[in-house]
């Protein structure tokens, strides 16, 4: 991964563990060029555990096929990182919307070609050059149609740079959250989460097992038919070797989110990314973000606040999204049901993301019932925390939205 300008070239192929890539030295790293990285596919990951018929793409381990950028590229294909390019901006990096040719993948002029999301990493920090390598030896060597594709990458002196494919609806957190936005339907709600389920699942069951680590909204990104995908894999890392149950590690993430024998004693398990899966799900059932620092006492949590009520279908109805006009109740409480499964303390009493998989798709072919969805007199008044506050990250601290979530404690 090195410096992207440079003529010179070595016969190292692009590393994809991050222990080979940190032990390359930067003048070493900086001559890997694309015609090095090289392609092809290689068996592996993704065992399906569905029923019905398979989807049509399905994920595998990969050798890194990535575009080596110049920065001057970059430039170029960002018109300068010009500010009304910004998409977003997470806790190290700025990410801007930028062109590219669908064939050669070199930059183009705006509106010609493919649009791409170009991240700008801050290299002022260990942290951020930690996470512009894992996301390049993560993303760069799994293919799976649930997780967000990376493209190409930049590593100029300073210059960090990841170059991913463009999803034009923006991020699931975007469409529960923000104003002036036409909130999700049932149908939507539940096919993205079985996609990031999916996602999820291949990760979990790969070769070699991945926690994510900071599953969120905010980092489960749409496309045009709200198809989703995972992005964002700066925090993730390998699973436990086969004879121990977790790893032992600095926590890091995000407030809500976190699984809370992570937070308390950094043993991290591959069923605590689904413990996040289950706070994203119980975001999609009630509309409430995960975290808010502006609600009641007793509030702050969402998972504190609502998981007493997912055991009676009397209390679910009332904690359910009011702008989501119709759904199907049977469908609700079993989706509740399985959140509070998703959401025990205990990691060995939550299930495996291979099963959530299997529930969900259950639960999405439960038919709509729409006289019996929404009462009519149900027009719940939210209240005045509603709409989304800043974002509070391990480890103390917020930031402006869209400004993302990782801080250790």
């Amino acid at each position: 991964m090195g410096c992207c300008g440079s003529k010179e070239e070595v016969t190292n192929p692009i590393v994809s563990t991050a222990r080979e890539f940190s032990n390359l030295p930067p003048e070493k790293a900086g001559m890997v060029r694309n015609n090095v990285v090289g392609g092809g596919g290689v068996g592996g990951g993704g065992r399906a555990r569905v029923h019905g018929p398979p989807p049509p793409m399905v994920g595998r381990i990969i050798k890194p096929d990535l575009k080596v950028y110049t920065f001057s590229e970059l430039k170029s294909a960002t018109r300068n990182f010009r500010p009304d390019s910004v998409l977003g901006e997470g806790g190290f990096g700025r990410v801007y919307k930028g062109w590219i040719d669908k064939t050669t993948l070199a930059p183009s002029k705006v509106g010609v070609g493919i649009p791409v999301a170009v991240k700008k990493c801050s290299a002022d920090s260990a942290q951020g050059l930690k996470e512009w390598k894992t996301e390049v030896n993560f993303l760069g060597k799994f293919s799976h149609p649930n997780l967000v594709k990376l493209i190409g990458y930049c590593w100029e002196e300073k210059e960090l740079l990841l170059v991913y494919e463009h999803l034009n609806k923006g991020s699931l957190e975007n469409h529960l959250f923000r104003k002036n936005v036409d909130p999700p339907s049932w149908s939507t709600r539940i096919s993205i989460a079985m996609d990031a389920a999916r996602g999820l699942d291949f990760l979990h069951t790969s070769e070699n097992t991945v926690i994510y680590r900071d599953f969120k909204a905010a980092n489960i990104l749409l496309d045009e038919n709200f198809g989703a995908k995972l992005s964002d894999f700066g925090l993730a890392r390998m699973g436990p070797p086969v004879d121990r149950s977790h790893v032992t590690t600095q926590a890091v993430g995000t407030y809500g989110y976190a699984a809370p024998e992570y937070i308390n004693t950094g043993h991290l398990y591959v069923r605590s990314d689904v413990y996040g899966f289950g706070v994203v799900m119980l975001e999609l059932l009630t509309g409430f973000k995960a975290y808010d620092l502006s609600r009641p006492t007793g509030q702050t949590s969402l998972v504190d606040w609502y998981r007493p009520m997912l055991s009676e279908k009397s209390k679910v109805k009332k904690i359910i999204d009011p702008r989501m006009d119709e759904y199907p109740p049977e469908g609700i409480n079993k989706f509740a049901q399985l959140i509070l499964r998703c959401l025990q303390n205990d990691p060995k009493n939550r299930p495996p993301m291979s099963e959530v998989l299997i529930i969900l798709e259950r639960i999405s072919t439960i038919r709509m019932n729409p006289k019996s969805s929404k009462p009519s007199s149900s027009k719940t008044r939210r209240p005045h925390s509603y709409h989304p506050s800043p974002t509070h990250r391990l480890g103390g601290g917020s930031s402006p939205r869209p400004r993302a979530h990782t801080l250790g404690l």
